[in-house]
């Protein structure tokens, strides 16, 4: 992964862990946080990419998939009364990309795919929650 997004990630992980540091449900923000990170840094990757016509559909869902976890995280943190539908929404909204990024086999759309995949199934456990 380029040095970039690596220097990224570290700074939004400390400012997110100062920031957090006593926040409920710290971590699945943390994690939803991340999910936003990779999708970004996919998306700048597959626009450089020579078949990137043939990733429109990669691009649309790395974009939604961004957006939600963005508005997800800060519902959560802020503990919405909507946090759990949101987080629902996001779970489906991670499926969907984390399956598309699995079918290129460049690392970028691979670790995207894993992280995606890995927010879906904390996003779910968390709206499954009913205390």
């Amino acid at each position: 992964m380029s040095e970039n997004y690596s220097k990224y990630s570290r700074d939004h992980e400390e400012h997110d862990m100062e920031h957090e540091m006593h926040m409920p449900n710290e971590m699945l923000v943390k994690t939803i946080q991340n999910c936003e990170a990779a999708c970004e840094h996919t998306m700048h990757h597959v626009m450089m990419t020579p078949d990137f016509e043939m990733r429109k559909k990669q691009m649309a869902l790395l974009h939604d998939c961004a957006d939600i976890c963005m508005l997800t995280a800060r519902y959560i943190a802020r503990q919405s009364p909507f946090s759990k539908h949101m987080a629902n929404l996001c779970a489906f909204v991670c499926d969907n990309c984390g399956r598309e990024c699995a079918k290129f086999r460049d690392m970028e759309s691979q670790h995207c795919a894993r992280v995606c995949m890995h927010c879906a199934k904390e996003c779910r456990e968390f709206a499954a929650d009913r205390y």
